[in-house]
């Protein structure tokens, strides 16, 4: 298993994707930046990341969606939520659709956190 945590970012934003990918790529293997849900859960599929990021508000499918499709998988993968806006009912739909976590998009190093801890329970699990 690879020394870094395997990431699939899913941003709508191109100049948020460019950045979070960036400040992500630090810490993480980013393996692929995509733009809508869908485009998300097909990717997941093919690449298989360890940790996907979503955001909360994506095209055609949304985070939440997605989140919820990619917990069915088998093995689950770990989905960590991110929004420009995080309040109680976020993080309640969050909980609900399956995320790890929801993490606010200002806090870089708090998204850095969720996917290291995310990241320590998958590389845990014999089957991975």
């Amino acid at each position: 298993m690879s020394a870094r945590p395997r990431v699939l970012l899913a941003e709508d934003h191109p100049a948020m994707a460019q950045t979070l990918g960036r400040l992500l790529s630090v810490d993480c293997d980013v393996v692929a930046v995509v733009g809508d849900g869908a485009e998300l859960v097909a990717t997941a599929a093919s690449l298989r990341p360890l940790v996907v990021v979503a955001d909360i508000h994506l095209p055609h499918v949304n985070g939440l969606d997605a989140c919820r499709e990619l917990h069915r998988n088998d093995p689950p993968v770990p989905v960590i939520l991110i929004s420009a806006a995080v309040d109680e009912t976020v993080r309640d739909e969050a909980q609900s659709a399956g995320a790890a976590a929801v993490v606010s998009k200002a806090a870089v190093d708090e998204l850095v956190t969720a996917i290291q801890r995310v990241w320590t329970v998958v590389r845990a699990q014999p089957y991975r």
